[in-house]
């Protein structure tokens, strides 16, 4: 399953129908799909919502819609496309988190495309840094932040105090 950064919910239908429609497009009958809607809502701290249209919700709310949408499909893996870039910064942290906990809570494998280092930092087990579509680096967060590859990983990973110089002599593990 996939969630966009525009959340691509559907304007004329309900919450219901918007988190229900992936199960009863692949064919699921009505009442089950109401039932594993329901349960995604309340995954996501949406019970209460089902009636109302994308339009009468927050971003945020919007957002979590398009997560349970994603989760009800029961994925092997959710990728989520710069998905908190429409929220505000106060907001974006809160639903981080609220992300984090729910792939943590059903054992989700989660590709999280962003931008954001910070994002990337807090969601993550495992970063991938890619540089002109080529992997500058591959590792834990710890990893990238210890130890990056090369300057264009430190400079996204956080400040980076990178200096031009000339080695002269490598001795060992020492250059001067």
């Amino acid at each position: 399953s996939m969630v966009f950064q525009s959340y691509a919910l559907f304007p004329h239908m309900t919450v219901m129908e918007n988190v229900s429609y992936g199960l009863r497009f692949s064919g699921h009958d009505k009442k089950e799909a109401a039932s594993r809607a329901r349960a995604g809502l309340e995954l996501v701290g949406l019970t209460g919502f089902e009636a109302r249209l994308p339009s009468e919700l927050s971003g945020g709310q919007q957002q979590r819609v398009a997560v349970a949408r994603a989760l009800v499909l029961e994925p092997q893996v959710l990728l989520f496309d710069e998905p908190l870039s429409n929220l505000d910064a106060k907001l974006r942290r809160h639903v981080r988190e609220e992300i984090r906990e729910i792939q943590t809570k059903l054992g989700l494998t989660v590709v999280y495309v962003t931008h954001d280092q910070e994002e990337a930092l807090a969601v993550s087990d495992r970063i991938i840094v890619m540089n002109k579509a080529v992997v500058a680096q591959d590792g834990t967060p710890r990893e990238l932040y210890d130890a990056p590859a090369n300057a264009f990983v430190a400079d996204f990973i956080g400040e980076a105090n990178i200096l031009d110089c000339e080695v002269v002599a490598v001795q060992g593990d020492e250059a001067t």
